[in-house]
């Protein structure tokens, strides 16, 4: 086998529309390169969104039936029911609604190449039939009885572990050693970081032109951002969060704060998990770290107040996790001694280290001011915060650290509904 060049390969990805230049993509279109003008059966493995059907057509392009027919077929998409009348075809009356003979894809594609796209998802029945099709070119449509000769390459893909499917029973051991005979992985998206702003540009220019408006640009934060969210989706998730942008967004600059607003992080990000160094004022996160801070303070003060209230020693080392909302609510444990954190000092008044600097009667105008000017620090963060993400409270509620029960309650409690 001749060696691929590197020329071919940017031949091959200027006449097929495939964006990038990293390493692990040119290796995958090197073995497809190598497999297209081979007869072989190929089954190609990747997860979904990463383009399986555009190296499915490059095996068919520059292998020997160019100019036969391809067909792509979703087995995923057809109902079990059905899907051998597809694959097939059917005879007159062999079911109900059956009105007259028909084709399936086997005879349609005859000559050519038959994309099978999510072969984990056939049913066994159709695993039998289709191992004698790949073994002898022969099948029988439903409700024939006479065997029918084909002549149709099969490109197999899948985002399941095959393997682990046969381990369960869930597929043929022999139809997948069929299918593999050459197997190529497509890599994620996540393993192509170097690829997504030559991605971003191309479904940018896209957008722009489908939908008449400025393309946006990345700029540099945005960047970071965009390259260390995983893509669970892929190129297809990408493709819809620039069109996304691109419609939405009426700056056409897309800076991390415009990124992290169309990005569902699995946790709420932050400059230092992120590794972003970006000069200028300070992103929503910095806020996020000091807004903890005063909740923990916060609660401190109304732990120890409750104490106070309730005429009860305070436990050693327990510690609720969250402030009740009355004295009545709150039930503490009988025990002996303040906290570890607490000491009477020489005026007989409990201070504390530096979460809380001083408790005194629950009377006093002091602390009660210091809770309210804390509680509207509270306030005025979620408010930013909401309006920041246009109201999406499950972003609002990751960023905060904080779970949406929990944000519901703050919204309703600081009339902050309108947000």
């Amino acid at each position: 086998m001749q060696k691929v060049t590197p020329q071919q390969i940017e031949q091959v990805k200027r006449r097929f529309g495939i964006i990038g230049r990293s390493e692990a993509l040119h290796r995958t279109l090197e073995v497809a390169i190598k497999a297209a003008p081979t007869d072989i059966t190929v089954l190609l493995q990747g997860e979904s969104g990463v383009g399986k059907e555009s190296f499915s057509k490059v095996i068919h392009h520059l292998g020997p039936r160019k100019h036969g027919p391809f067909l792509a077929v979703n087995c995923g998409a057809i109902p079990p029911g059905t899907i051998d009348s597809e694959l097939f075809g059917h005879e007159k009356g062999a079911f109900t609604g059956a009105v007259e003979r028909r084709k399936g894809y086997f005879e349609i594609a005859n000559g050519g190449t038959l994309f099978l796209d999510e072969v984990g998802e056939l049913p066994p029945d159709t695993q039998t039939r289709l191992l004698r099709v790949l073994e002898t070119g022969e099948f029988i449509r439903v409700g024939g009885t006479k065997p029918l000769k084909t002549d149709v390459r099969v490109v197999g893909a899948t985002n399941k572990d095959l393997r682990k499917l046969m381990q369960e029973g869930k597929f043929r051991d022999d139809l997948y050693y069929r299918l593999s005979t050459i197997t190529i992985w497509i890599p994620p998206l996540r393993e192509r970081k170097e690829d997504i702003p030559l991605l971003f540009d191309k479904f940018s220019l896209d957008a722009a032109e489908r939908y008449r408006v400025p393309p946006i640009e990345l700029t540099p934060s945005g960047l970071q951002v965009f390259q260390q969210y995983p893509w669970p989706g892929n190129i297809r998730e990408l493709k819809n969060v620039v069109e996304e942008i691109s419609i939405l967004e009426e700056q056409r600059q897309v800076t991390d704060t415009v990124a992290l607003k169309y990005l569902d992080f699995p946790s709420a990000p932050s400059s230092e998990t992120m590794g972003l160094r970006v000069a200028g004022p300070p992103i929503l996160e910095e806020r996020e770290l000091i807004f903890r801070y005063l909740e923990e303070i916060r609660k401190d003060i109304l732990w120890l107040k409750m104490f106070l209230l309730q005429g009860s020693p305070a436990p050693t080392n327990v510690m609720p996790a969250a402030p009740p909302a009355a004295a009545s609510e709150f039930r503490i444990p009988i025990t002996r001694g303040l906290p570890s954190t607490t000491r009477p000092d020489e005026e007989g008044k409990v201070t504390a280290g530096p979460a809380v600097a001083a408790v005194r009667d629950p009377s006093e105008k002091a602390d009660t001011d210091e809770i309210l000017s804390l509680e509207e620090m509270e306030r005025r963060l979620i408010e930013k915060a909401l309006k920041k993400y246009n109201g999406h409270r499950k972003k609002v509620a990751e960023m905060l650290g904080i779970s949406e029960r929990t944000l519901y309650r703050k919204i309703k409690a600081y009339n902050l509904e309108h947000l």
